[in-house]
């Protein structure tokens, strides 16, 4: 239909996307941070109730967290600490982790960031240079990483491209045997009620297995740009189909022609035969079209 495959363009690019709430901090699964290179003293770290987080240097050290006592799960090691954060802790709630390195004065602060259902697995502390081993764990892991995003994209992209023309119709389910039925209306202008500024020349009509739309040719007369804002469909016995949505890829200048596009869910039977289409714009102009018929 004829805004089916802009509003599966729509699904499908919600659908991809995931973005993370405003102002949240981005949760990555392990974290490296290497304070040889650039010292941080507070980094942020995304912790979630019943999630476990672990902390590995490359040193011993020493851990004090706040409030420790509310915290699920601890366990220290000699260079490591993991963590199950508090079962009540509230969304954005930071609470603070300092790890002092020994054999030295230098120390690093966390702030624990509550993200419910988002974590970080591992951080992992370097006083010193990491090791070529290390470095050679990481690039295998942000290969994965972006192998898993580019084939994401490609799954996105091959969607995208079946989801255009009649081809995204028949894998919507909208098309069957009997094809898409037409109906084209020629108006007059004794035929229609307008305000003097907006007459349509054309009317189209086609439905789907669930849907009926129309593309309406209509000529401004009047003095200023007119853009299409709602429509309404009305059959003469009173029924009114709800949810119709309208759509135009350019405002129609002043003294020319264009075409206006409306669309709304209606299943094989449902208001058939003649029924007053209504279009309005933004700066309240409108126009009726009494007998449009439709397939």
């Amino acid at each position: 239909m004829l805004l089916t495959a802009s509003a599966s363009l729509v699904v499908l690019l919600v659908q991809a996307s995931s973005r993370q709430p405003p102002g949240m901090h981005p949760c990555e699964d392990i974290e490296r941070i290497e304070l040889s290179m650039a010292p941080r003293i507070n980094a942020e770290v995304c912790v979630s109730p019943g999630l476990l987080t672990g902390f590995l240097f490359d040193t011993p050290v020493d851990v004090e967290l706040q409030d420790e006592v509310r915290f699920a799960e601890l366990l220290r090691g000699k260079s490591s600490f993991s963590l199950v954060p508090p079962p009540d802790m509230v969304p954005g709630e930071r609470l603070r982790l300092t790890a002092r390195l020994q054999g030295g004065a230098q120390s690093v602060t966390f702030s624990l960031v509550a993200s419910p259902g988002r974590s970080t697995r591992q951080v992992e502390v370097y006083r010193d240079p990491r090791s070529r081993a290390s470095l050679l764990q990481e690039n295998v892991q942000e290969h994965a990483k972006n192998q898993e995003l580019r084939e994401a994209v490609e799954r996105l992209r091959a969607q995208l491209t079946q989801s255009g023309g009649l081809r995204g119709l028949l894998l919507a389910g909208s098309l069957d045997d009997t094809g898409i039925p037409v109906w084209e209306l020629k108006v007059g202008r004794d035929e229609q009620e307008s305000d003097d500024a907006l007459y349509a020349s054309r009317v189209i009509t086609y439905r789907s297995l669930n849907t009926v739309a129309g593309e309406v040719w209509l000529m401004n007369s009047g003095t200023t740009s007119w853009r299409v804002e709602g429509a309404s469909l009305l059959s003469a016995d009173g029924e009114k189909l709800e949810g119709v949505r309208v759509g135009q890829t350019e405002p129609i200048p002043p003294q020319q022609s264009r075409r206006v596009f409306f669309e709304a869910d209606a299943a094989r039977g449902v208001l058939r035969g003649e029924v007053m289409l209504r279009l309005w714009g933004a700066d309240g102009r409108t126009l009726t079209i009494p007998k449009v018929p439709l397939p």
